[in-house]
C-alpha cells in the first residue's frame, strides 16, 4: 500500500523509524522492540541506513523482512550521495521486486567521520534530482525531509522552504520533518510552506528523550534546539536515566497532544530501535 493513500483517508497516521543493527545482541533487541510496537498497529514503518549508505545491504534486508514477512507498510530511506543513474535504477528495480512502494528520498549525509558533504561527481547532486528521476517512473510513493528549524546548510528559512517547494513540485507526496522539541517551529514551518503553495501532508518527527547526553549530541548534529525550560528540568538528572525517562516521556506526551490537536496529520517516531518510550507515549495519546 502507498502511504499517500493512508494519509488521504484523513485518519491520523502513527509511524516508527528503525535502523539496521550491526551486532547480534542488537538484532535480538530490535526484534523484541518491533514485536512490542506491532501491538500498536502502526500506519507504516521506515528503515534508514548509515551515513553514505554504509549499511545499505542490511537496510534492504530489514525492509524486505518487515514488508514481506511481518506484513507492515514499509518506507525505505534512500540517498543519492555520489550515486550513478545505473546504480539507482538497479535499487529501484529491487524495491519494486520486493513490493516496496514507499521511499523517502534524501541527498544523504557525509560518510562516517566526515563533517561536510563533498560532491564526488555522481549523477545526483541534490535530493530534488533524485526525486525527479524516481517520480518520472511513476512507481513509488515519495516522501521528502522537512526542517522546521531549517536545514543546517540552508542560507535562510525562506530559502529552505523554496528548496522544499522545488522537491514537492518534482513529485513528493508527503513530508516528514526532522526532530524538534518546540512545536512553534513546526507550526510556523507549516504556515510558511502553505503560503509558498506546498499542500502535501507534513508529518512531524518526534524523538522521545530518554538519555539527555545522547539527545544533546543529536540536536548538535541536526541543528535542533532543546527549549531552555526543558534543559533546566533535565540537566540535574542527566546521570539518572529513570528520572530522565520520566521527564522526557511526559514532555513528549504533551508535545504530541498539542501537535495532533492543532492539525498535524500524524506523528513519526524516531525510536532509536527502542520501544518502551514510544509505547508509553502512544498509549497516552491514542
Amino acid at each position: 500500500m502507498k502511504i499517500r493513500d493512508i494519509l488521504n483517508t484523513g485518519e491520523k497516521s502513527f509511524s516508527f523509524e528503525f535502523f539496521p543493527p550491526r551486532q547480534y545482541n542488537s538484532i535480538l533487541e530490535l526484534g523484541i522492540n518491533i514485536g512490542q510496537l506491532l501491538k500498536l498497529s502502526p500506519s507504516f514503518i521506515s528503515v534508514t541506513y548509515g551515513a553514505g549508505g554504509s549499511t545499505q545491504d542490511a537496510s534492504f534486508n530489514l525492509i524486505d523482512y518487515i514488508n514481506n514477512k511481518i506484513g507492515l507498510v514499509t518506507m525505505a530511506h534512500y540517498t543519492c550521495v555520489n550515486a550513478t543513474k545505473e546504480k539507482v535504477q538497479r535499487d529501484l528495480d529491487f524495491f519494486e521486486e520486493k513490493n516496496i512502494e514507499n521511499l523517502i528520498l534524501l541527498r544523504g549525509d557525509p560518510p562516517k567521520g566526515g563533517t561536510k558533504f563533498i560532491d564526488n561527481g555522481g549523477d545526483f547532486h541534490f535530493a530534488s534530482d533524485l526525486i525527479e528521476f524516481v517520480a518520472r517512473q511513476n512507481r513509488f510513493c515519495i516522501a521528502a525531509a522537512g526542517y522546521p528549524e531549517s536545514h543546517p546548510e540552508s542560507e535562510s528559512p525562506d530559502k529552505d522552504v523554496e528548496y522544499l517547494k522545488c522537491k514537492v513540485d518534482k513529485g513528493v507526496d508527503f513530508v516528514v520533518t526532522q526532530l524538534f522539541f518546540d512545536n512553534s517551529y513546526y507550526f510556523d514551518f507549516v504556515n510558511r510552506t502553505r503560503k509558498a503553495g506546498i499542500t502535501v501532508p507534513i508529518i512531524p518527527g518526534i524523538m522521545p528523550i530518554t538519555n539527555f547526553k545522547q539527545i544533546k549530541k543529536f540536536t548538535q548534529m541536526c541543528g535542533s534546539k532543546i527549549p531552555g525550560d526543558l534543559v533546566q528540568k533535565l540537566e540535574p538528572y542527566q546521570e539518572d536515566l529513570l528520572k530522565t525517562y520520566e521527564i522526557g516521556v511526559e514532555f513528549s506526551i504533551n508535545q504530541c497532544r498539542e501537535l495532533l490537536e492543532h492539525g498535524a496529520p500524524g506523528l513519526h517516531f524516531y525510536t532509536l530501535n527502542k520501544s518502551r518510550a514510544t509505547v508509553d507515549i502512544f498509549s497516552s495519546i491514542k
